[in-house]
């Protein structure tokens, strides 16, 4: 099993933007996408818990097993 980001997808469903969540959790574009697009070797845990903040959910809902 692998598992990937599915942060793109939970942006669409909860219609945010991706400026509104790179302001709202410090980060760059370019690092927003490359979660957005899981190319992402390591996951910044304090990254993804402000990314859960932010989004109201939890890491569950961001992460998926293949």
């Amino acid at each position: 099993m692998d598992i990937y980001i599915d942060l793109e997808n939970l942006l669409k469903v909860k219609n945010v933007s991706k400026n509104k969540v790179c302001a709202a959790c410090k980060l760059q574009r370019t690092q927003l996408n490359n979660y957005c697009k899981n190319k992402v070797s390591r996951i910044d845990l304090a990254i993804l818990a402000r990314l859960c903040e932010y989004l109201d959910c939890t890491p569950n809902d961001i992460l998926k097993l293949k």
